[in-house]
């Protein structure tokens, strides 16, 4: 069995309920549900919550909510890798379900697309990987990165590289925090996701948005009613 994960717990606080929150024109979890159905890559499409108002719209959008995450796993500590060995745990324990691969895809995912998550599928399926996750790369050299100081300065994190020229620097990537493709047994063991047992299905820096904060949900609004403008020409 193939199985599409959405972790969405209830207690986000810098975007107060953020998971259904009205984004374009339907909840921000909607997004990620359609994209997984559309995809034809998953046997079944579950959500991961602790929120009751939360599982409601994820079933009126198709996804399934076969159980509720605990208290524990519900937190702002809570790590994406515990949550989805949770809920592989759940199925196989309690429905006595052999799943062979998981897809976990974050609710706050609007960019994610039916095309990237079946080129992940594809290259997951014909590897030895543990894992195929979505990254993109950085817009500016990291190696010219600088910090500042408590006493109001800057201070480069690499000072040997302020006369080397951006060209001849090494590309830098970093995960774009759509999808993580994984086998069951790699998520049940916890394995780390940015390892060498990972590959990295690499994605145009226009569709990558964080929405972490209020700003950024802005940003990703006007960026997505932009592509969608486009799309319709």
């Amino acid at each position: 069995m193939r199985l599409a994960i959405i972790p969405a717990r209830g207690g986000s606080k810098r975007i107060p309920r953020k998971n259904i929150k009205v984004f374009g024109n339907k909840p921000m979890i909607a997004w990620s549900i359609e994209a997984a159905l559309k995809s034809d890559c998953f046997d079944r499409v579950i959500v991961s919550t602790d929120d009751q108002e939360i599982a409601d719209t994820a079933q009126k959008y198709g996804a399934e909510v076969p159980f509720m995450r605990p208290a524990e796993l519900a937190d702002d500590y809570a790590g994406t890798i515990p949550v989805i060995r949770h809920a592989i745990e759940q199925l196989q324990t309690k429905e006595q379900t052999k799943i062979s691969y998981a897809c976990c895809i974050y609710a706050t995912a609007p960019f994610v697309s039916t095309h990237d998550i079946r080129s992940g599928w594809e290259s997951i399926a014909k590897s030895a990987a543990d894992y195929a996750f979505t990254v993109t790369s950085y817009p500016f050299p990291i190696q010219r990165a600088i910090k500042l100081t408590e006493q109001g300065r800057v201070h480069m994190f690499n000072p040997e590289h302020f006369m080397t020229r951006s060209q001849d620097l090494e590309e830098a990537w970093h995960d774009a925090g759509q999808f993580y493709w994984g086998t069951a047994s790699a998520w049940l063991q916890e394995k780390p996701l940015f390892a060498e047992g990972s590959i990295p299905i690499k994605l145009p820096r226009h569709r990558v948005q964080d929405i972490d904060t209020p700003e950024d949900w802005q940003r990703a609004e006007w960026l997505f009613k932009a592509m969608q403008a486009e799309q319709n020409l």
